[in-house]
């Protein structure tokens, strides 16, 4: 390019015309791929839409889980010779199921017109798959031992990473918990999965300073935030619902119970 200050320097009005002349860059269909959507694709943006209708509610609580986590050590020890190992998300799952037997209205969907009141205590627990999205059940999860539910929950996550499972093994669903704790989330909020009234979102474990009688200590603390749907829950419920789990997780001889 000549430009057209002294010297034959280029100065801004060579740029702006130069630009004009130009015009824009051309958009062509190769700068994007297209992914064509699978089934389960369309099922999950069909159900997120619906629960977006949903007016949601956000709580978190701060749990202490020093003695959650020794206590799941101490149950593995117990199993050993049987080859069962609970994990985090087992203990959640029966924490969540005994609380929920406490606290009813949570153990709720909405039904249009009504709202249906499970007799139930049916739990999900969300997992990441290929395609995206699932949630297999641990049906009747409060009149389950430790034991039954991390055999149930650990069957139906791998089928449901293999494709293998029924459609009775993800649905009939009435709460369900979303645990990113393994990525090391920190804190989140999971929407809700209708027509079910509530979801618990759960953060990683993390050792967290405090200081008693002037000295420095550190205990492990794990964030957890509900979401409710407030056409089925007020905050009262949800806050008294979560204010018992947080107390189950740090006394979970109560998830014995």
């Amino acid at each position: 390019m000549n430009g057209t200050g002294p010297g034959g320097r280029i100065v801004r009005a060579d740029v702006q015309a130069a630009v004009k002349v130009q015009g824009p860059p051309a958009q062509t269909s190769e700068e994007s791929d297209v992914i064509p959507l699978s089934n389960m694709r369309r099922v999950t943006a069909r159900r997120l839409t619906e629960s977006a209708a949903a007016p949601h509610f956000f709580l978190t609580n701060l749990v202490y889980v020093d003695r959650l986590l020794a206590f799941r050590q101490e149950v593995n020890e117990s199993y050993a010779d049987t080859g069962t190992k609970v994990s985090v998300t087992d203990l959640l799952v029966r924490a969540c199921a005994v609380t929920l037997r406490a606290h009813p209205q949570v153990n709720s969907s909405w039904g249009g017109d009504k709202i249906l009141r499970h007799r139930h205590i049916n739990v999900g627990v969300a997992v990441a798959i290929d395609e995206g999205l699932m949630v297999p059940v641990v049906k009747g999860a409060d009149a389950k031992g430790l034991d039954a539910i991390a055999a149930e929950a650990r069957d139906l996550a791998e089928r449901a990473r293999a494709g293998r499972l029924k459609p009775d093994e993800f649905s009939g669903g009435t709460f369900t918990i979303s645990n990113l704790g393994m990525f090391g989330i920190d804190n989140f909020t999971a929407v809700i999965n209708p027509p079910e009234a509530a979801i618990l979102a759960v953060g990683a474990a993390a050792e967290e300073p405090f200081v008693q009688d002037g000295k420095f200590h550190t205990r492990k603390t794990m964030k957890i935030t509900l979401t409710s749907d407030h056409r089925v829950l007020d905050g009262a419920v949800s806050a008294a619902f979560l204010r018992d789990l947080k107390r189950t997780l740090e006394e979970p001889l109560r998830m014995l119970l």
